[in-house]
Order: C-alpha cells, then structure tokens, then sequence
C-alpha cells in the first residue's frame, strides 16, 4: 500500500474523473432515452450546458467516493456502479411502466427480497451472466490495480470540496436559482417524462428530492373549505337502494394487474377465460374501473379507492402513500368513516407488509388489522414459484367476514396477477390463444390462465356470499393492465386510445338487492360514494363532493376525461367549478391544515 503523490498522477486521476463524468452522464441520459445514443446526441446539442453541468455533479461524485474510500481505484468504481445502476433502473422502469424512475421509488430498496421476485424473467439471461463476467472482470481489475492511497490532507480537502459542490448542486436545482435558470434548467413536474427527456435525469431526480405533491391553490383558507362544507352537506343523500336491516360488510376486492384480455382485438381464444364475470356482470351493476396508471404503481390506484382524493390533481409521479402519507397521523378515508359508524376495518394483502409504506399507512388510513403472507390462515400457491392465488387470498376474506361479530370493511388486495408472466408460473396454460406473435404467445397465454383463476376466484366469492348471515356487498376491479411486452397493445391499436389501456373491470356483488344498473366507467375515486349509493348508506358531505363530479366526470384522469356521454375535451364552466372545489379539498388534507376532516366529514 502506498500514498498518493500529488503531481503527474493527480492530474491524470482527476482526468479520467472527468471523462468519467461526461460518460457517466451519457450512459444515464440514454436510459431515459430507450438507449437510443443518436437521440442523447440531439439533446445535448441543444441542451449542452444542461450536459456539462451534471457532467461536472459526477465528476465531484466519483472524486468524493475516490477520497472517502481508502482504495482510490475501488472507490470511484464503486461509485460509477451505483449510478449505472441507477440509470438501468430508470429504463426498465420506463420499458415496464412508462414512467422514469423518482427519488421515492428507491423506498423499495428495502424490498429488495421481493422486488428480486417481481422482477425474475424481466431480465434476459444473456444479460444476466454479461453483468457477471463484467463484475468478476472488474474485481479482477481491481485486484490487479496498485492498491494507492491519497494522503489525509488530500482526502480531507476533496472530501470537503466534492460535499460543497454536490450541496450546492442540489440548493441551485431545488431553489430554481437563477444560475438554473440560464442553462436552460425549467421543473417540469406536470409531465415528468417530459422533465426526464429535457432536463437530463440528473436534473429531474434531484428536482423531485423535495417535490411536494400539490401546489397551494390561490384562494385556500379555512373559510373556503367551510364554504364547500356548507354547500354540499345541504344536498341529499341521493342513495338508489334502501338500506338493508343492519349494517353491510362491504369488501374492496383490488386485483392484481387485471383486464379482460378479450377486449384485445384480433385475438380468438379457445374458450372465454372470463365465464362467470361475463354472464354474471349482466345481473349486478358493473363497468369499467379508469385507473390512473399503466402496468404498475398498485398504491395511487387504492389511494384513490381508499381515500376518495383523485390522483388528477397531483404532480405527475406522485406516489401519496409513500411521500406524504406515511408522515402523517391520520387522513379521512373510507375506513375512518365507516368505523366512527361502528365497523371493523382490515385489510388483506398477501405479500410484504412493508411494499409501498402499507404498514405505515394503513393504521393511518384507520384500518384495525392488517394481515399478510406471513399471518394467512392458508397462503396457498398454485406452484412455488408463483403469488399467492387469488382463490387463498378470496378465502381469507370469507373467513373473517364470517368470522366478524360486528359489521366489517375489508380491503383485499391480491397479488397472483403480477408481472413477470412466465409460462408455469400459476399452472399449465388451458387456454389457447390465436391472433398473436409467436414470440408472445408464452406470455399472453400466461396472463390469460392468471385470469381464468381469478374468475374462478370470484365465482367461489359469489357462491360463499349467500351463505354469509350479514348482508355483504363486494366491489371488484383490477388495479391496472398488466405490463405486457409493449407490441401486444401496439397490435392491438391501443397506443393511441388511452381510454382502453386504463380500463379494467369493475363489478359489484351482495346477497341482497341492490340492482343491476351500470355503472359506466368510474375512477377509483368515486368507488366510495357509489357503494353507499348501492348499499344505502348515509352520505357525508365529502362523498356528495364526490357524487356530483361523478356525475359530470365520472372518469378523471391525467391520460384521459370521460363525462356521462364519452371521451371529454373541454370542461364546461360547472364541471370547472366542481373540480376547483374538489381540488381545493385535496390540497387541504394533503398538503394544508386538513380542515375538511372536522368539516366534511
């Protein structure tokens, strides 16, 4: 082991952390590029300060991990890993779901067990045993290398100079100063995959380090909450059915990653996956679930459901359970309504607690009990290498409804449905599928086998329901469509139709009486206001709030408006109102003094 010099190697050292850098800093746009090196070009002919600037921010990144650690060599190696491997996560991410990756996603560190489950058969083992050779070719490398050190003085004045820079960068891109300002640097935070592509991925990550999920409207103050308070506490309930003689279980049924796959035009099937969801939603109300996302990020849609509070509103990316609502003591939710009306409440998730803050956030979301893959009665897997079934997760929730002495709310949220759709995973595909490329029939016909279990699933639920002595009612809807290799919905012609790569099934079961309307096409939002409608439950004045946008926009979402008759393209001076109003309320429990929880409810 020897120090090292100042002098002739210093310089070539603080070179090759220069270029380093640049390289660095390329390899990490070009994942938010599709990889796509000629597009990286273009944007940094146009963006160059942009490139220099984050250029310069690794620079000082590898100089401050060269100094910390001992080893000059390791240190800096180390460092260049951690953001490739950053940059890689951002392009699975954008290949998977379409979105660029953000500072709260590596929560899901910690998850790392689990995440290695989900993501098993998304990487290919080609590239798989390439990164082994390239890791053992570097530890060889490192191994070889002169074990050189810098001398504490040395060390001490990089360590201090790169901490600087670094805080510094930070401070400029967080404080929109104007030195950010003259490279062209602009938060895009409304469209983040417009943030990622023009800003860099550097400047976007940092941007959102302090982002917060809503901007505070004009006109809040506590007498705007109360004046929303008073007009709508004074509009009647509107419920559509009498309400049974004691109170109903109600239980949420949020399934994982699942449509109808028979709306996929072009595709035949050797038998209809769905039977008894097909004959059955002609007999109780159904429709379409409108999520507010693609191929993942399970947590926005039950923060919908869960909360009556629209991801509409919020900056593009937001993940609430894991940025803001896992600091907080208590929000209104379906759950908190209904205990403080003598209920029960548990959820049901068969997996890790900790994905997504669950943990965290249910008990502030109001729930009693939460209970997971390792409290099930039986966590059954139909191989194991799959989820748990959906027909287990189905079970345990009929045995605590039948179980519960009082009037339960139970939150189910299943996982069988989850990516990777490898062939064998939950059982031999029974289900042929013609219509689709060969490459992807493995992995089509996958997901449609998923989907038989689950309608399996459900008939047993339906069945289970009429032997229950409390009335019940059973919403059901998929989170999501599932993230299938892109070209299945290119052939499908869904690429351009937004409307179709959000919607999932949406239906509603009880073993009382409570109709057969549709129910059209309905965010996740306004599934509270809609099962009281059907249950016959007292409305609070959050949840009439919620009706009468319902009425006039029943389907909001980023990617698209759906209003009582199709596709919106211009609000009406009412509907404006009305989402002002509805805006305004979420800004307050989200981000204000939470007015509304003593107000409207």
């Amino acid at each position: 082991m020897r120090h090292f010099i100042p002098g002739k190697r210093l310089g070539i050292m603080l070179l090759s952390f220069l270029i380093g850098g640049f390289i660095l800093n390329f390899i990490m746009q070009a994942a938010s590029f599709g990889m796509d090196a000629l597009s990286v070009l273009n944007w940094i002919s146009q963006f160059y300060w942009l490139y220099v600037f984050g250029s310069l921010f690794f620079f000082f990144v590898l100089l401050a991990f060269a100094a910390v650690i001992p080893n000059v060599y390791a240190g800096s190696l180390l460092a260049f890993i951690a953001c490739a491997i950053l940059g890689i996560a951002d392009y699975k991410k954008l290949t998977t779901t379409g979105e660029p990756l953000f500072p709260w996603d590596l929560m899901l560190v910690k998850n790392a067990q689990e995440m290695s489950k989900i993501t098993k058969g998304m990487i290919s083992p080609l590239v798989l045993v390439l990164a082994v050779v390239l890791i053992a070719g570097l530890i060889y490398l490192l191994c070889k290398l002169p074990k050189v050190r810098m001398g504490l003085a040395l060390r001490a004045v990089f360590t201090v100079l790169s901490a600087a820079v670094i805080t510094g960068f930070i401070m400029m891109v967080d404080g929109h100063s104007t030195l950010a300002t003259s490279i062209h640097y602009q938060n895009i935070y409304w469209n983040q995959k417009v943030n990622y592509t023009q800003n860099g991925f550097l400047f976007a990550f940092t941007g959102n380090l302090k982002q917060n999920l809503m901007d505070k409207p004009d006109n809040y103050s506590k007498e705007a909450i109360a004046q929303i308070a008073k007009k709508y506490s004074a509009l009647p309930d509107g419920s559509t059915s009498a309400a049974p003689a004691e109170s109903p279980n109600i239980m949420y049924m949020m399934d994982e990653a699942f449509f109808d796959p028979t709306r996929l035009p072009s595709l035949t099937f050797s038998e209809d996956p769905l039977k008894f969801i097909h004959q059955a939603d002609k007999n109780t109300p159904s429709g379409y679930m409108l999520s507010p996302e693609f191929g993942g990020n399970t947590a926005n849609i039950e923060f919908e459901a869960l909360t009556g509070l629209s991801m509409y509103f919020l900056k593009d990316g937001s993940i609430p359970y894991q940025q803001r609502i896992v600091k907080m003591s208590s929000l209104p939710s379906i759950v908190s309504i209904l205990k403080d009306r003598g209920y029960r409440a548990l959820a049901v998730h068969p997996f890790d607690e900790t994905f997504y803050n669950r943990n965290k956030v249910y008990p502030v979301l109001g729930f009693d009990q939460f209970t997971t893959q390792k409290e099930m009665t039986n966590a059954e897997r139909i191989t194991p290498d799959g989820y748990i079934s959906d027909m287990a997760a189905v079970k345990e929730a009929v045995r605590e409804l039948d179980s519960s002495e009082q009037p339960t709310f139970l939150h189910l949220v299943t996982m069988q449905n989850h990516f990777p759709f490898v062939k064998g995973s939950n059982g031999p595909n029974t289900i042929t599928v013609n219509g689709v490329k060969p490459e992807r029939k493995d992995e089509l016909e996958t997901y449609v086998q998923d989907t038989k279990l689950t309608d399996e699933a459900l008939a047993y639920l339906a069945q289970e329901l009429k032997s229950l002595k409390r009335p019940t009612v059973v919403v059901f809807w998929g989170d999501h469509l599932p993230a299938l290799s892109a070209d299945i919905y290119t052939q499908a012609g869904w690429d351009t139709n937004p409307r179709l790569k959000h919607e999932t099934k949406l239906m509603v079961m009880a073993n009382f009486d409570i109709g057969k309307q549709p129910l059209g096409t309905l965010s996740p939002a306004f599934i509270g206001p809609t099962v009281f409608q059907l249950s016959g439950q007292k409305m609070p004045a959050y949840y009439k709030l919620l009706e009468k946008v319902k009425a006039e926009l029943p389907g909001l979402s980023k990617s698209v408006l759906i209003g009582s008759s199709g596709v919106v393209t211009g609000l009406t001076a009412e509907q404006q109102d009305l989402l002002d109003d509805y805006r305004l309320v979420e800004f307050d429990m989200l981000e204000g003094d939470n007015y509304s929880q003593d107000l409207l409810y």
